[in-house]
C-alpha cells in the first residue's frame, strides 16, 4: 500500500489511522480480500480524519472520513458523523450533489472510532478554484448556494435540536440547550463561560419569542464556499456539496449559512437573489442576537481547539456586544 499521511503532532486533535487500520477498514467495508492500493490523507478539514482510498478492482477512488475518538469530542459535537449519516435522507433535494455512503461502521470495534467511506466527488474545491474567475462572476457560486440552501430549508421535520435527538417541542429549548452545552464545553477547558451562561438566560428569559418559530426546518449547519467543489467551467459551478454534519432542525436564520451570507457586502449578496427571506421584524432581529451568540461560542471551542489564543480572546468582545442587544 502507498501510504500518505499529514505529519501532525502527538497531541493535536485530528489523529491519523495507521496502514493497518485502514485495511481493516477496507475488508469491513468491502470484504476480507479487499486490496488497499494506496492512502492519501486529505487536508482541508478541522474536524473529522479524510483519506482518499485507491482499491485494486475498483476504478473510482472511496473517501473514508473518521471521527475523533469519542473522549476528544466536545459534549455540544457529540456524534456529528451519526448525525450526517442520519440526514441522509432528509437531504433528498441535493442528493445529486452530495457523496454517496457506501459503509459506515458506528460499534467502534475496528478501530474505535466511527467512520464511514463515500464515494468521490468530482470537482475543485471552491477556495481553489473560485479566484481563478473574475469577481464579477463570483456572485454565480452564491447564487447557486442561496438555491442549495432554500432547498435544505424547505424541509420540515419532526422536533427542534439534533437529528438524532434528544428533540425538543420548542424552539427555545433547542437553543437553550445548546448554549449551556457550549458553555460546559468551553468550562470544560479551562476558559470562561459566563457570558454564555447570561445568553442562555436571556433565551430562556425571550422564549416567547424564540417560539415563535413553529415549525423545525432542516439547518445545513455550516454550509459555504469551504463545502463545495466546483466543476471546471465558464462561470463557478457547484458540482458538489460535502461534510454536512452539523445538520439539525430549527430556525433558518440559524443557520451558519445565513451568517455567512450577511457578513460582508461583497459578491454574496447574490445568495439574496434566489434565498427568498421573510420580512425584517424586531422579533427575527432579536432572535439573530441569540443565534450569532451560539455561532460566537461555537468558534470559541474551535479556535481553542486550533491553538488560536488571540481568535478566542476576541470572541469575548464579540459575544458582549449581542449580550448587549439581548438584555
Amino acid at each position: 500500500m502507498e501510504f500518505h499521511v499529514i505529519e501532525r503532532s502527538a497531541n493535536a486533535f485530528q489523529q491519523g489511522l495507521t496502514e493497518r487500520q485502514i485495511l481493516a477498514v477496507a475488508r469491513r467495508a468491502f470484504g476480507p480480500g479487499t486490496e488497499v492500493r494506496s492512502s492519501t490523507e486529505l487536508g482541508g478539514g478541522l474536524y473529522n480524519t479524510t483519506y482518499r482510498i485507491d482499491l485494486a478492482g475498483r476504478e473510482e477512488p472511496v473517501v473514508l472520513r473518521v471521527a475523533p475518538e469519542a473522549g476528544r469530542q466536545f459534549h455540544s459535537e457529540q456524534e456529528l458523523m451519526r448525525a450526517e449519516y442520519a440526514s441522509v435522507p432528509w437531504l433528498a433535494p441535493i442528493a445529486d450533489l452530495m457523496p454517496r455512503v457506501l459503509a459506515a461502521d458506528f460499534t467502534q470495534a475496528v478501530i474505535g472510532r466511527d467512520w464511514m467511506i463515500q464515494s468521490f466527488l468530482p470537482g475543485t474545491p471552491a477556495p481553489e478554484l473560485l479566484g481563478s474567475y473574475p469577481k464579477e462572476a463570483h456572485g454565480a457560486l452564491f447564487r447557486q448556494l442561496g438555491e442549495i440552501t432554500a432547498a435544505v430549508h424547505a424541509v420540515a421535520g419532526p422536533w427542534f435540536g439534533p437529528l438524532t435527538g434528544p428533540g425538543h417541542a420548542r424552539w427555545s429549548e433547542a437553543v437553550v440547550t445548546s448554549l449551556h452545552l457550549i458553555a460546559e464545553d468551553v468550562a470544560s477547558c479551562g476558559l470562561d463561560s459566563a457570558d454564555l451562561r447570561k445568553a442562555a438566560d436571556a433565551a430562556q428569559a425571550g422564549a416567547q419569542v424564540l417560539n415563535e418559530v413553529a415549525v423545525p426546518r432542516l439547518l445545513t449547519g455550516d454550509l459555504w464556499t469551504v463545502n463545495t467543489m466546483l466543476a471546471a467551467a465558464p462561470v463557478p459551478t457547484i458540482c458538489g456539496v460535502l461534510d454536512m454534519d452539523r445538520t439539525w432542525w430549527g430556525d433558518p436564520e440559524a443557520d451558519w449559512t445565513m451568517r455567512m451570507a450577511r457578513a460582508k457586502q461583497d459578491a454574496r449578496v447574490a445568495f439574496f437573489d434566489s434565498y427568498d427571506c421573510p420580512e425584517e421584524t424586531e422579533a427575527g432581529a432579536w432572535r439573530r442576537h441569540v443565534y450569532e451568540v451560539r455561532h460566537l461560542g461555537a468558534l470559541r471551542l474551535e479556535r481553542h481547539r486550533l491553538g488560536n489564543t488571540a481568535g478566542v480572546e476576541d470572541s469575548y468582545g464579540a459575544v458582549a456586544e449581542e449580550l448587549a442587544a439581548l438584555i
